[in-house]
């Protein structure tokens, strides 16, 4: 009798145990599937979280770290990917994670800068225009210096649209600019608006890298392009253990020093290394339907900037 009772509790045991990590998995489902976290795994919405309260944690620093931890480079990786995009007054431009607002300043300049340029040509073909119809035509361009150009920054953290309207507002931008709190994997637009979509240093960090990417051919028109820049993977080896050194002995530290917060600037570090490669990436972008997809390395693939098109 005994025997069989303890038999009993032990099968009571194990079955009890059966079950417990039978509901540990639903649970496991519940929460989403395990994701990278930088080097730590956890589930899709702790990842959400997490990366969430990094960039609400270095909002307010975000700027004086990018310009610490690149030597101000960053500044340079950014102007060639608005070169590359060649905006013509007209552009109708999304720029998703740029809650700063750097690639919006930069996009309205150049549009400025080609407006500005149209402007000379015309009249410098026009010899025999008096003063006035040249003060006119410098007045009507003038009201309106971007060519019907609009940029709209969508980014999911308060923090940083807050920091980027502050910068427009010191700096003096406000035309053709709007701000919108959205998440990149679920874009709130209607399809087929936009001429060009951006992101910078932002798609590694979105949960679904899969998901920003189709809703970026979604809201693209049919002729429109993609453009991401994003740090990559480096190809000369001497220049990448230098690189690995640099990253995770100095960033983490100046991270400490400016703003207070060595674990997010940590996690900064491991998310790119959990990055896809140049190639890898290149066929994520080309399995969402887009089209002519290439990329360019800067500094020997600390960065790459990523384009294609939708057909």
């Amino acid at each position: 009798v005994a025997a069989g009772l303890w038999r009993g509790k032990a099968w009571a045991r194990a079955l009890g145990g059966a079950l417990r990590a039978l509901g540990g998995s639903v649970r496991g489902l519940a929460a989403g599937p395990e994701m990278h976290f930088g080097f730590q795994t956890v589930t899709e919405e702790e990842r959400r979280k997490k990366i969430y309260q990094v960039f609400e944690s270095v909002a307010k620093k975000y700027d004086v770290m990018n310009d610490s931890m690149t030597l101000g480079i960053h500044r340079v990786w950014k102007d060639v990917l608005v070169h590359k995009m060649n905006p013509c007054p007209g552009t109708q431009l999304l720029d998703v994670a740029g809650g700063t607002g750097d690639i919006a300043f930069r996009f309205i300049n150049y549009v400025r800068s080609v407006r500005e340029r149209q402007l000379q040509r015309k009249l410098r073909h026009r010899q025999n225009l008096s003063w006035q119809e040249i003060s006119e035509s410098y007045q009507e361009d003038n009201s309106n210096s971007l060519g019907d150009s609009q940029v709209v920054v969508c980014d999911i953290n308060r923090e940083m649209l807050k920091v980027g309207k502050q910068k427009a507002q010191h700096l003096g931008y406000s035309e053709g600019l709007s701000w919108v709190l959205g998440n990149a994997e679920e874009l709130p637009f209607d399809d087929d608006m936009f001429d060009v979509y951006t992101i910078a240093f932002g798609i590694r960090n979105v949960t679904r890298i899969d998901l920003a990417l189709q809703e970026a051919y979604r809201v693209l028109k049919p002729g429109g392009r993609f453009l991401c820049l994003e740090f990559s993977h480096v190809s000369n080896p001497l220049l990448s253990r230098l690189y690995d050194l640099y990253s995770f002995q100095v960033i983490p530290v100046l991270g400490e020093v400016i703003a207070g917060d060595w674990n997010s600037y940590q996690y900064l570090v491991e998310s790119i290394r959990r990055f896809p490669p140049q190639e890898e990436f290149k066929a994520m972008i080309e399995d969402v339907g887009f089209f002519k997809v290439d990329y360019q390395n800067l500094n020997s693939g600390i960065v790459a900037i990523h384009s294609g098109f939708k057909l």
